[in-house]
């Protein structure tokens, strides 16, 4: 196993510890309104909602995995892509976010997000 891959598996593991550590203080803060999406009097979640965000909010998860045992470019091209999809979908939401800590928690992905793109885009596989 290579250095890259352990790298882009802790990256990984803070990008999702940042996402949470965003939904816990959202709750501790009161921002939080349960069964409903947004701090100002948001829509009210349904299952599919709910079942969309499990998805997408795994995906992080899979990937501590998945970098650690794909093989190269399945997992340098997994890595880029999946980077890249997170770092725009998180620009987009960026101004939805009232909260300071919000907007904080949501630059430092953006970060880790950045640095996965860069460490698998000069990812040269070891030759043995």
């Amino acid at each position: 196993m290579e250095d890259v891959q352990i790298k882009l598996s802790a990256l990984w593991v803070a990008t999702m510890l940042t996402y949470l550590l965003g939904d816990v203080l959202r709750i501790f803060s009161g921002d939080f309104k349960a069964g409903e999406m947004g701090s100002t009097g948001g829509m009210k979640l349904t299952q599919p909602m709910m079942l969309g965000i499990a998805v997408l909010m795994v995906i992080p998860i899979v990937m501590v995995f998945l970098t650690l045992v794909l093989g190269n470019p399945a997992n340098r091209w997994a890595n880029i892509i999946l980077a890249v999809f997170f770092f725009i979908f998180n620009l987009i939401g960026l101004p939805t976010y009232p909260s300071a800590y919000d907007k904080f928690l949501i630059a430092v992905s953006l970060v880790f997000n950045g640095i996965t793109i860069w460490y698998a885009w000069n990812w040269i596989p070891e030759i043995v």
